[in-house]
């Protein structure tokens, strides 16, 4: 069995925090240029090379690609045969508070609103896996994308057709709220509190292995999105969303929820093994 110290992790998962707040994820600004160059709409074409040299810009400057550096979110999967020495959330929580030190402070208490000025306490998600390892995936929810996402408790009969326009629903329903160009976690299956998290792991777990039928959902979803016609900034083109992410998990057989999380292009994660 492999031991490792939990406050080994705290500079490490602070530094990284530090460096995906003021650099996009690579795959998103990837996605940005070549909307830019598909996009028809000289306003949204316009708006498109807006963002990317925004998001250049923070990157080479080390400045903060938003001013909503968003609520910290960690996936941990920890392996079954992995000692830890320490304590582990303590270690996070601290990760976050340094990583966010110099950005602005968006926790609060939900009653009083009184701020908790470390951008503590994290949202933090555990999974045990097999093998030694730890790994810490991070993620960065802004809350003009978070307001507009979505649970839905569909009947099995509603089939991949209710998937689709709930996730079209949920789209039209934010229009420009949450700065499109946008990217879309789907999480389906599960129960009402499964299919919400699952709509959070398809936008920090993209590289999982798919199935047939779930990428081509992926595919439908994206282009009935895009047919919207909300475009980027809401200005009206044809390109609302850059890419939708699925996961599934079985569900009851009278059941089909859909939790749909909207990210914005502002895309900021990254994932650290130890």
């Amino acid at each position: 069995m492999r031991t490792i110290k939990a406050n080994d992790i705290i500079i490490p998962v602070a530094d990284g925090i530090k460096r995906a707040l003021t650099n996009v994820d690579c795959d998103a600004l990837r996605l940005l240029k070549q909307a830019e160059k598909k996009e028809t709409s000289p306003l949204c074409k316009w708006a498109l090379g807006q963002i990317v040299q925004n998001d250049e810009l923070a990157a080479r400057e080390n400045a903060y690609a938003c001013q909503d550096c968003g609520q910290a979110m960690l996936f941990v999967s920890v392996g079954q045969d992995l000692h830890i020495e320490g304590e582990l959330t303590a270690a996070l929580n601290k990760a976050v508070e340094n990583g966010y030190s110099t950005a602005r402070k968006s926790v609060a208490d939900p009653l009083t609103r009184l701020n908790t000025q470390t951008n503590t306490p994290a949202v933090i998600h555990y999974d045990i896996t097999s093998g030694d390892r730890l790994c810490v995936r991070f993620m960065a929810k802004g809350a003009g994308s978070e307001n507009m996402s979505k649970t839905y408790m569909l009947t099995p009969s509603k089939g991949t057709s209710g998937i689709v326009n709930c996730v079209v629903d949920c789209v039209k329903t934010a229009g420009s709220s949450p700065c499109p160009p946008i990217i879309l976690g789907v999480g389906i299956g599960g129960t009402m509190d499964l299919c919400a998290l699952l709509s959070k792991k398809a936008l920090v777990f993209t590289s999982a292995k798919k199935r047939d039928d779930e990428i081509a959902l992926e595919k439908r979803i994206l282009d009935a999105v895009n047919e919207t016609g909300i475009g980027a900034q809401g200005f009206g083109g044809n390109i609302t969303a850059l890419s939708a992410h699925v996961m599934t998990a079985p569900t009851h057989i009278g059941m089909l929820p859909v939790g749909v999380t909207i990210q914005c292009h502002s895309d900021r994660k990254f994932e650290l093994f130890f």
